[in-house]
């Protein structure tokens, strides 16, 4: 039947209406569709028959479509400084290293990226009582890292404020154990080193996954009510630290020379108890070969020490003895060469009182041993 012919109503083959009627009506348009595909309507059951294969022909295809992008979906990336945690069903299953990866795609499996090798920082300060009751006020930074990506996730709730936490605690441990002159001056480092080893036993306790990598004491300070007695205290303590640097200096200076002295005079006194000794012996020498004389000759030994003492003694004067008795006879005085005798003997003993003990043992020793002993008898005998 032709478009136009009677009982088309006026539409055209495309189930418009003619010039002279309205707009379409949109409910006929979807309600003719549906009848279309359902194969009921103009055509029979022949049309809908057709269109029934083909929606059964194309929905293995839709649905492996769909799976084919589900199990697409279950491939990850992990970066070089993460690590994978496969979670099935919200439980751990595995973790994975960085690169391309595959896992059971959601709902069944999800993947939580962790970063295991950037070094975080926080920072803690508070006000702390001392051993030796002092307040002091403390500014500490604590740097770390996740060294397991599974601990980090399941083992604590809060993984950060737990580290906080405890770091709150172990600096107030630390500080509580110390003075607060070591804090604020020479026990920086000892406390940073102190907290960060009790921090990471705590964390480690928990199995919190975290690795603390640095503690950093920044500020180690006075409150500000009593900071100007601290100031008086640092400086007295410098004005001890300068004195005790001084008298150092001055006993490196003078004991080296001291000990030279000591040594110097040890040495001189080591010098005369030997000079003293020798002398000692070789007057004991002289003495017994004066004896072995004397036991042989008395009387000549007796005159000859006589005459050798009366030579010394009456040698170095200037005075002349003269035997009275010996007459009226003319006498001849060689004067001059008296007087360059009595010149080069007091050289002599100048000479032998310059060069000390030792030289006078020596000279001693070139004179007849008759002399000497007898010098010592008569000494003997004046006292």
């Amino acid at each position: 039947m032709a478009w136009n012919e009677p009982g088309n109503n006026g539409q055209d083959p495309w189930g418009r209406r003619g010039p002279n009627q309205g707009p379409p009506d949109l409910d006929e348009m979807l309600k003719k569709l549906r009848e279309r595909f359902s194969g009921k309507g103009p055509g029979g059951s022949g049309g809908g028959g057709g269109g029934g294969k083909l929606i059964k022909g194309l929905l293995p295809l839709a649905v492996a479509g769909v799976v084919a992008i589900w199990l697409l979906s279950g491939f990850y990336v992990v970066d070089e400084q993460q690590r994978g945690v496969v979670l099935q069903f919200g439980q751990y299953v595995a973790t994975t290293d960085p690169g391309l990866r595959w896992h059971v795609p959601t709902p069944i499996q999800s993947v939580e990226r962790v970063n295991v090798t950037s070094v975080n920082a926080l920072t803690e300060r508070a006000s702390m009582l001392t051993q030796d009751e002092n307040i002091v006020d403390v500014s500490l930074q604590v740097q770390y890292r996740v060294r397991s990506a599974e601990e980090y996730l399941f083992n604590v709730r809060d993984p950060v404020r737990t580290l906080k936490e405890a770091t709150k605690s172990a600096i107030r441990e630390v500080v509580g154990k110390s003075d607060m002159d070591f804090i604020l001056t020479a026990g920086r480092e000892a406390v940073a080193a102190r907290t960060k080893e009790l921090l990471q036993e705590t964390i480690d306790s928990y199995d919190a996954g975290l690795l603390v990598t640095e503690v950093n004491l920044e500020e180690a300070t006075a409150p500000q009510a009593v900071q100007g007695a601290f100031a008086d205290a640092i400086k007295a303590r410098e004005d001890q630290e300068r004195l005790i640097n001084e008298a150092q200096a001055y006993a490196n200076d003078i004991l080296p020379r001291a000990r030279g002295t000591a040594a110097r005079d040890v040495e001189r006194a080591q010098g005369y108890r030997e000079s003293v000794v020798a002398e000692a012996q070789g007057e004991t020498a002289r003495f017994r070969a004066l004896l072995t004389e004397y036991r042989q000759a008395p009387e000549i030994t007796r005159d000859r020490l006589y005459l050798d003492t009366m030579n010394d003694v009456l040698g170095s004067t200037s005075k002349i003895m003269i035997d009275s008795k010996a007459g009226n006879s003319l006498m001849y005085l060689p004067l001059d060469q008296m007087m360059q005798s009595m010149g080069a003997v007091e050289s002599r003993r100048q000479s032998d009182r310059n060069n000390g003990a030792g030289n006078d043992s020596s000279n001693s020793s070139g004179s007849t041993p008759y002399r000497s002993t007898y010098e010592d008898s008569r000494s003997r005998g004046r006292r």
